[in-house]
């Protein structure tokens, strides 16, 4: 049995939020509850199919679930949730980089399925939505933006009937400015205005979603997405609906007060 280091527990909704006491712990938790999900299905299943969010918010986790002992990773087929376009290829901001580096060459997935932003988006959105409707996704591994997004549904763009699996968007202001914020750009400018994303529902299609989201900048995101109602202003809000979220946040982005 692992030892649950959790400070506070409640639920939203349908919702369980766990806080912990720094990002560090977070991640380590998160890590360990989302390796013993991927076991319990490879026991199940012949394989197992991951999407996975690329944001700093994921370091610790990512870098936990990389040690975890006893997954069988040539039996899960792995993908990630959005990508900017306009990056060249192996521009260290491309989600896929990210992943490919924190993640994917440390633990040798069977099956990788990258987007790809260099060529006919709409095709791209096409081929990748095929490769998810392949068979159901188990787990979502994912964070909450500033703004409330998931992947890269801004509140603008954002659609929980969303007719399609993936889609071309357009970033908003706020969007952006989390990239400059998180040090993945030096500057607003250098930001892509276009992305590529998994819509809500892709994501919400999952058995079991792992939401991990620390750091003081999510704050009012994380206030936002358990307290107000639940609509496209705030995308994350959605999560609460979810029969099996777990939101996994720190001191730091639940607030000062944190609840004996």
């Amino acid at each position: 049995m692992i030892k649950d280091t959790a400070i506070h527990t409640e639920m939203a909704d349908s919702l369980l939020v766990r806080v912990y006491a720094n990002r560090q712990a977070l991640g380590e938790a998160a890590a360990m509850e989302a390796a013993i999900a991927i076991r319990a299905l490879l026991a199940s299943k012949r394989s197992v199919r991951i999407i996975f969010a690329a944001a700093p918010s994921q370091n610790e986790f990512l870098d936990t679930l990389a040690l975890a002992p006893d997954i069988d990773w040539t039996k899960v087929t792995a993908f990630h949730m959005d990508e900017y376009t306009g990056l060249p290829a192996g521009a260290p901001q491309l989600f896929g980089t990210y992943l490919r580096e924190r993640l994917f060459d440390r633990v040798q997935p069977g099956v990788v399925h990258y987007i790809q932003t260099d060529g006919d988006l709409d095709g791209e959105c096409k081929r990748y939505g095929e490769l998810l409707a392949q068979a159901p996704i188990d787990i979502v591994c994912l964070g909450i933006g500033e703004n409330g997004h998931l992947a890269f549904n801004d509140p603008p763009v954002a659609d929980f009937h969303d007719p399609v699996l993936v889609k071309a968007v357009t970033l908003d202001s706020a969007c952006r400015g989390q990239q400059v914020n998180d040090g993945c750009f030096a500057t607003l400018d250098a930001v892509p205005l276009q992305a590529l994303t998994l819509t809500i529902p892709t994501l919400l299609s999952a058995k079991w979603l792992f939401c991990m989201v620390p750091g003081s900048t999510k704050q009012n995101a994380v206030a936002r997405t358990l307290r107000e109602p639940i609509t496209t202003d705030c995308p994350s809000t959605i999560l609460r609906t979810h029969t099996d979220c777990r939101l996994f946040i720190d001191k730091d982005s639940y607030g000062s007060s944190v609840p004996d």
